[in-house]
């Protein structure tokens, strides 16, 4: 199966389960439960995950790395850079003080 997945940082990184559903198991034709099944995993954390209310872990990494012949660092890079782009959003309502010598001044 041919990997399309963009490198580098996106402006709204789509969540992995996303990924997941759209480019691994909607393709294939692999069911929510079937997948389940063979990830070891339950159908509810599946779903869960497929619609973005769970997150990879190491754990499912290696599951999902092994089930579709790519790499547990690639599901955990997709998860970290969902995470940073949530938490970029949200940075955006505080104020952060610069402590090093060099910092910027606000």
């Amino acid at each position: 199966m041919e990997n399309n997945i963009v490198k580098g940082p996106m402006k709204n990184p789509p969540h992995p389960g996303q990924i997941l559903k759209n480019m691994y198991l909607d393709p294939l034709e692999i069911t929510i439960t079937d997948a389940a099944k063979g990830l070891g995993v339950t159908r509810k954390m599946l779903s869960m995950l497929i619609n973005g209310h769970y997150k990879i872990n190491s754990d499912l990494a290696l599951r999902l790395s092994e089930a579709f012949n790519t790499t547990p660092q690639l599901w955990l890079n997709m998860q970290q850079n969902f995470d940073l782009r949530q938490a970029e959003k949200k940075a955006r309502d505080y104020t952060i003080t610069h402590f090093w010598p060099f910092a910027k001044q606000a």
